[in-house]
């Protein structure tokens, strides 16, 4: 965690040192989620279920050159699926992301990774998770954080098309037999596509 916090003040500095000599641009991103949960135990199989998400982004480049930064607020919708059950979540998800731009107005790829923070707003708390005879309770955890890897492309300049590899950090799950016996964490794995139209 503490690696993940020095990430996040090092793309904050670079933020705010760089926003006067930079193109900003404000839009809606949206898109689907597919995500699953990786657990350190292998207690009942976790599939993927899949989501959206939604919500404000801004961006801002430098006048020359490719390098710049994104930043959204997000309401996603994420979770796993399983023999027993589908679990989903609703979360409100704040992403900065370190972006690189090659190519033309026209058609510019682009390439970007950073931190996010997740709080959870929605959703049931805990779940009984009924396997192999054992009655195990399953936990969502309030906040969540890891990191996001993306490649993309501007499209005619104000149209962003992306895909999204997120990688969580943090115990997004927990499973327990009793209060006292937290056993089993889960991270999750997120792929998302996504579009977005800036003004």
């Amino acid at each position: 965690m503490k690696g993940l916090k020095y990430l996040f003040a090092l793309i904050a500095m670079f933020a705010m040192a760089s926003t006067a000599n930079a193109q900003i641009r404000f839009g809606v991103k949206g898109g689907v989620s597919v995500s699953t949960v990786k657990f350190d135990k292998d207690i009942f199989n976790s599939d993927n279920v899949t989501g959206f998400h939604v919500g404000p982004s801004l961006e801002a480049m430098f006048a020359k050159g490719g390098l710049g930064f994104d930043v959204a607020v997000l309401y996603s919708q994420i979770g796993f699926d399983s023999d027993v059950r589908a679990v989903k979540n609703d979360y409100l998800e704040v992403p900065v992301n370190l972006k690189f731009k090659f190519g033309t107005p026209m058609f510019n790829p682009y390439l970007s990774a950073g931190p996010y923070i997740a709080f959870r707003v929605a959703g049931d708390k805990t779940w009984d998770m009924n396997v192999a005879g054992i009655k195990e309770q399953l936990k969502a955890q309030s906040f969540g954080a890891g990191l996001n890897f993306s490649v993309g492309a501007d499209v005619f300049d104000f149209l962003q098309l992306g895909v999204t590899y997120t990688l969580g950090l943090t115990d997004d799950y927990k499973t327990f037999v009793s209060e006292d016996s937290n056993d089993n964490n889960g991270k999750s794995r997120i792929w998302k596509i996504s579009a977005a139209i800036y003004f």
